[in-house]
């Protein structure tokens, strides 16, 4: 026993130096970020070299820290996107805090299992406080109840498992077939998260039962034909079950009129879940409270802390009204767990399929305490500013087109050359004959990336391919997004040179 390497574990005067070693190693990491590559480059690190760069066979003894922590340096980080750094630009931006940091390394110590409130009272009643905080940044009425799950993906299918369940009441203990029920259809726009058709494959609904309703200039779901879908999926005998609305979607960050489809919704008793993955965080921003219009209506919403208010992955909430919907679908109490299970009290376990559950709500506390709502808003605003500016920048210079109206801190936007740039339509994609632009914009995506010096996203739009950048990292400065632009035209003017 005195040598507790031999089980696997450190003596208490070695496990404070090495925390000591790590808490250097991350500040330096930090701090040397944004002299990193921002991603490795494919020619160099292709697909199998990291693997290959590392030991096949599992270790027999132990190793020292010192040596994992070199190994680290040496093989995991050179290989590694590095989401934090200040020129990623793509998705929706990417951020870690010093706060969110401190956060996770309190975390990992205390290792409990949030599944019921007596297998950590704290851990439950930590989670109930701070998702009633996001509840009421979000101007959410107090009959909305919130669980964290890991991603909004997860939590779509969790609400629609509750829509199907009152829709028809017995699939939770027959399932479809053995209930009878009729053929559901879900309503989404075209610009929704996918997430709508994976939760529709879990719940055995059928992906194809996901209609796509057609979206207007501003790539928002258009209210008419979401009317249109209904009926005539009502004609043709299949029953609509909920519609998705989404408070910016995935490539635009566009935010849907979720008033008009929330009466809609009333209109033909569906179930309306909000996909506010991206877009909910800013609603904190006073002068952002019109995203919030008719979420009072919604029987669930989606909010992402780790895409818009400073959170490191994972975490997502997900808001039902009347919470005690979705622990009717979802609880199931086994002998083993009866022990610790506290009917009085609220067991996360209930809410959802995972049983085990991380103490995710600690380091949003941390995060939320340390910023305040002011400190978020403030960043939040700046993340827009910089979206603006960029579009400026896009508007003033001949080559370039503005695809989408900048909402948040996202900007689409293609390369269209000067001399056709007059005879293009605004926000409808590129003319017909002009297809070779889309390899060029993927091209110039392509290529900035290889570079290591920043990271860009591509997605389509009207069937066009368009470059997408997304603010959301706190590192990221203005001094950075002028580098990216120059490195954007200089790539373009290249490429074109070169075709």
């Amino acid at each position: 026993m005195r040598n507790r390497q031999n089980f696997g574990d450190t003596s208490p005067e070695d496990f404070r130096k090495q925390l000591h070693e790590l808490a250097d190693w991350i500040a330096d990491f930090r701090q040397n970020l944004g002299a990193l590559p921002v991603a490795p480059n494919p020619a160099v690190a292709g697909p199998g070299a990291i693997l290959a760069a590392l030991p096949a066979e599992p270790p027999e003894e132990g190793e020292p820290f010192e040596k994992i922590l070199g190994d680290i340096d040496r093989d995991i980080v050179p290989g590694m996107v590095h989401w934090s750094h200040p020129m990623f630009l793509g998705y929706f931006g990417w951020t870690t805090t010093a706060p969110a940091i401190l956060g996770e390394i309190i975390t990992a110590p205390l290792n409990v299992n949030a599944m019921t409130w007596r297998t950590c009272p704290a851990a439950t009643e930590l989670e109930t406080l701070v998702v009633d905080w996001i509840r009421q940044w979000m101007h959410l009425p107090q009959e909305f109840g919130g669980v964290v799950y890991d991603t909004a993906s997860v939590g779509v299918m969790h609400a629609l498992a509750v829509a199907r369940e009152e829709a028809a009441p017995s699939v939770r203990k027959h399932g479809l077939v053995g209930a009878g029920a009729p053929v559901f259809r879900i309503y989404a726009s075209e610009q929704a998260h996918s997430s709508a058709e994976k939760a529709a494959i879990a719940l055995g609904l059928g992906e194809e039962n996901v209609q796509r309703v057609s979206t207007d200039a501003a790539f928002r779901m258009d209210p008419s034909a979401l009317r249109e879908t209904i009926a005539r999926d009502v004609r043709d005998n299949f029953r609509p079950l909920a519609v998705i609305a989404t408070v910016g979607t995935t490539s635009t960050a566009s935010v849907d009129p979720v008033a008009e489809i929330a009466s809609i919704c009333r209109e033909n008793k569906l179930w309306l879940h909000i996909d506010g993955a991206y877009g909910a965080g800013f609603a904190i921003l006073p002068e952002k409270k019109s995203l919030t219009d008719g979420w009072s209506e919604a029987d669930s919403i989606v909010v992402n802390p780790h895409k818009s208010l400073f959170v490191p992955l994972d975490f997502s909430v997900l808001y039902v009204r009347n919470l005690e919907r979705l622990r009717r679908v979802f609880t199931l109490v086994p002998e083993y767990l009866r022990g610790d299970t506290v009917e009085a009290q609220k067991n996360y376990m209930d809410y959802g399929i995972q049983l085990g559950r991380r103490f995710r709500a600690l380091k949003a506390w941390v995060i939320f305490r340390s910023f305040g709502r002011e400190g978020m808003a403030a960043r939040l605003r700046e993340f827009v500013r910089l979206a603006n500016l960029f579009a400026d920048w896009i508007n003033s210079d001949n080559g370039f087109e503005l695809v989408a109206r900048v909402s948040m801190g996202v900007v689409c936007f293609r390369w269209v050359g000067s001399a056709r740039r007059a005879d293009r339509t605004p926000q409808r994609g590129v003319p017909t004959g002009e297809s070779d632009l889309d390899a060029l914009n993927s091209e110039i995506v392509g290529r900035i990336n290889a570079s290591g010096r920043a990271y860009l996203t591509q997605t389509k739009l009207r069937d066009r391919t368009v470059m997408r950048i997304g603010l959301g990292n706190v590192l990221t400065t203005e001094e950075h997004l002028r580098t990216a632009w120059e490195m954007i035209q200089e790539t373009a003017n290249e490429l074109n040179r070169e075709k």
